[in-house]
């Protein structure tokens, strides 16, 4: 069993449980309680809040935000500078403006989690009260407000899905914005994995043993 490797740069708070093979970088922040799976790597001057849940094999860029409420599941990847947030409607103070509304999670505070194989591409804002679903791909500065599903290609300001990707992250359907085709069996490009596809939703007619 590999120990996890933590830069001296690193601030890593009183309750945080970090996994075994896990890397993280300098100036990273990742504040208690929180866990970290094994095997992930969690790039530089990235903050990590309190209460946030990391599965394995997770990766995350530099320069990332994740906020409180958001759960990250196995095989994940988080590319740089995503922002994670966690109130639709957040103000500073009370509505006297006398008093500096506490930061610690409260009925305003709404989940976001995302699924196991994930992508989230650089510099996205990712909402809140919402799902990124298995295996789904959100593109380069898209703006995510509502659920993504499972295996949907996601992209723009805000969000809407363009296509179908693979396991392996090749798209194997493309479609005008929102309008998805039924596609009873289709086979991935590149590494022929084969998926069905109806009424929006992605099943694997083979998934890998």
């Amino acid at each position: 069993m590999t120990a996890p490797r933590v830069h001296p740069t690193a601030r890593i708070e009183e309750g945080v449980e970090i996994g075994a093979g896990t890397a993280i970088w300098d100036h990273v922040h990742v504040r208690g309680p929180t866990r970290v799976g094994r095997d992930c790597i969690v790039g530089e001057k990235t903050y990590i809040a309190y209460g946030v849940e990391i599965g394995d094999r997770v990766k995350i860029n530099a320069m990332v935000y994740i906020c409180n409420a958001v759960t990250i599941e196995d095989g994940v990847m988080i590319a740089a500078g995503t922002i994670f947030t966690n109130d639709r409607f957040p103000r500073a103070t009370t509505p006297d403006l006398r008093t500096l509304r506490t930061s610690a999670p409260d009925e305003r505070t709404l989940p976001t989690r995302v699924r196991e194989g994930a992508t989230i591409g650089a510099g996205c804002v990712i909402g809140c009260d919402l799902a990124i679903g298995r295996f789904a791909m959100v593109g380069m500065g898209s703006l995510v407000t509502r659920p993504v599903p499972d295996f949907h290609l996601a992209v723009g300001r805000p969000a809407t899905s363009v296509g179908c990707v693979c396991r392996c992250g090749e798209p194997f359907l493309r479609f005008e914005a929102g309008e998805v085709p039924d596609a009873p069996d289709r086979a991935c490009p590149v590494c022929g994995l084969r998926y069905a596809v109806k009424s929006g939703l992605v099943s694997e007619l083979a998934p890998p043993a």
